[in-house]
């Protein structure tokens, strides 16, 4: 799938002219949200199944800075899906092809009332997208960085 592109704003920059780190996970949430999109799955189509996918872990890792107004591209891919719990990896880098970041996230299915729920079950479509994409990523091998 194309990368996600995020264009740092004057505003995520900090005193010294450099991107906020908080800015990341932002971006990390961006990239997710249209990473489901152009799987077919867009954010409202899971909650109008009635279906929540709440962060339970986040890890990030800064390569290099960026400031206004660097391009950034953001790699999402799968790297692990077990029916109600999905992982995903995010690589960003700079027009140059600069690792300037590095993170995984963890989310779990849940229903209105906060029970847990398995794709494989509820949603098969989005459960076998999930699973061909964690896949496809085992087969591409780790990623260089």
């Amino acid at each position: 799938m194309e990368a996600y592109r995020h264009r740092v704003q004057y505003y995520e920059t900090d005193r010294m002219g450099i991107t906020h780190h908080s800015n990341y996970i932002r971006w990390m949430e961006e990239a997710r949200v249209d990473f489901l999109r152009r799987a077919g799955w867009p954010y409202e189509r899971l909650e109008a199944e009635g279906i929540i996918s709440p962060v339970t872990a986040i890890s990030c890792r800064f390569k290099a800075s960026t400031s206004f107004p660097d391009e950034i591209l953001i790699d999402v891919s799968v790297s692990e899906f077990k029916g109600a719990i999905l992982k995903l990896e995010y690589l960003m880098t700079d027009l140059c092809d600069k690792t300037v970041f590095e993170g995984h996230s963890e989310h779990c299915f849940l229903d209105k009332d906060g029970k847990l729920v398995r794709l494989t079950k509820a949603c098969p479509e989005l459960a076998g997208i999930f699973e061909a994409l964690a896949k496809e990523a085992a087969a591409a091998g780790p990623r260089d960085a």
